[in-house]
């Protein structure tokens, strides 16, 4: 079994927001975490008989027989106890926002609670693909049959006997089962999706405008680009990739027009005045707001920049965390481009990686500006730009926030016919 690090940094790994989220959920003690231990074949969680040992969401990405590329998560239990039990407790809620299928661990020597009972309703609302795993089966003296596999989409009976699959983290039992099962919860009847691939015909040259990015480590591309690259090749097209001081000579030593120029956000006013109206001009930021998101509300939400007044609060929000440095496009200039683009002086607030408020507190908010969200998977993305609908709150991308600030907002939407409703 191979492993991987959750950061995605090699180009041979799958990024972490490509890949499936199982998440692990339980009351204290029903072996939640011995029972993640034997699905991954790993000593991932840390295993005690004392309530409360797993603190806080514990995240490991690998690859996971018969489903392939997942990330594994394991969850503080749902009983915890006290202040800093309950913000344990809501660590481990925050978790569902992101997560693609769950597991709802549950002591089978014990009566089904009211907390589980709460949580399976819960999947329920959330559309949430789950199964029920029947753990400390070796302990049982007797037990109803395991539900079969073709019904692990079906939600158990609440309150009554419980369906699911019966296992032993300590014996074995049932494992590899319950891994075929979460594989077949796993799979989306969704058509396949692509980040640039359906605008594209075989043989099109893409040119990619890439600044050296301060914030990306030496050597490397940053992942928007990576991943670009790739779905552009299997589109079996061609890319010429460069800086934005190297484009004009590029454009004009091309003897076939480029079907598509793809930018870095922050050289989009550069890119734009260069490049011939007659090719089409988009940034890699507004092809993760298409392929994670919804285009069309955050394009929405960028006709609130010019409104915004003195005081109004902006969020900022960052789906990955990294070292601020000088020139951060998070901090400094994406504030410094709207209170100028604005005229006005908001007060701006920031939150980053797995930080995204709830919707009570979204709505203290006059906008969100939220990042492409290349390290969020799209159940994430989506349940973000839910809260904010919820909320009350626009929201907008930084792709396209710097595209109406710059006034090329209507040129870089353009592929994508969203305006027609497509």
């Amino acid at each position: 079994m191979v492993t991987q690090g959750i950061s995605g940094s090699s180009l041979n790994e799958t990024p972490s927001g490509e890949r499936v989220h199982i998440a692990f959920f339980g009351l204290r003690n029903a072996g939640k975490s011995s029972l993640v231990n034997a699905v991954t074949g790993q000593n991932l969680a840390i295993v005690s008989d004392v309530k409360g040992t797993t603190t806080d969401p514990v995240k490991k990405a690998m690859e996971l027989l018969p489903l392939g590329p997942v990330v594994i998560i394991d969850t503080p239990g749902l009983d915890d106890e006290g202040e800093l039990g309950g913000m344990r407790v809501k660590r481990a809620m925050n978790v569902l926002a992101g997560c693609d299928v769950a597991v709802l661990v549950h002591d089978a020597t014990q009566e089904f609670s009211p907390a589980e009972d709460d949580l399976l309703k819960l999947f329920d609302e959330r559309k949430l693909p789950y199964i029920v795993a029947n753990n400390k089966a070796d302990l049982m003296l007797s037990r109803p049959p395991s539900e079969p596999l073709s019904a692990s989409r079906v939600p158990p009976k609440l309150g009554g006997i419980m369906g699911g699959i019966y296992v032993s983290a300590l014996t074995g039992e049932n494992i590899q089962a319950l891994k075929e099962r979460i594989a077949l919860l796993a799979k989306k009847d969704t058509p396949e999706k692509h980040l640039v691939a359906d605008l594209l015909t075989a043989g099109d040259i893409v040119i990619l405008v890439v600044p050296v990015d301060k914030a990306a480590p030496k050597g490397r591309l940053i992942l928007p680009q990576q991943q670009t690259i790739r779905d552009i090749l299997d589109a079996k097209c061609s890319c010429i990739v460069c800086q934005d001081t190297e484009l004009p000579a590029i454009l004009q030593a091309m003897k076939t027009r480029p079907r598509l120029v793809i930018t870095d956000s922050q050289v989009f006013g550069k890119v734009d005045a260069v490049t011939p109206k007659d090719i089409p001009l988009t940034s890699f930021s507004i092809l993760f707001a298409r392929y994670k998101g919804d285009l069309r509300t955050l394009v929405d939400g960028a006709m609130k920049l010019s409104g915004l007044k003195d005081g109004d609060k902006v969020l900022i929000s960052e789906g990955c965390t990294h070292h601020r440095q000088c020139g951060d496009i998070g901090t400094e200039k994406i504030p410094a481009w709207i209170r100028k683009f604005s005229g006005a002086r908001p007060d701006f607030a920031f939150t980053s990686g797995g930080e995204f408020p709830d919707v009570e507190t979204l709505k203290e908010y006059a906008l969100i500006v939220h990042c492409g969200g290349c390290m969020l998977n799209e159940q994430e993305m989506k349940s973000r730009l839910n809260r904010a609908k919820i909320a009350g709150v626009p929201i907008v991308n930084y792709g396209v926030a710097i595209a109406e600030i710059h006034g090329i907002l209507k040129r870089s939407i353009e592929p994508f016919n969203i305006m027609e409703g497509d």
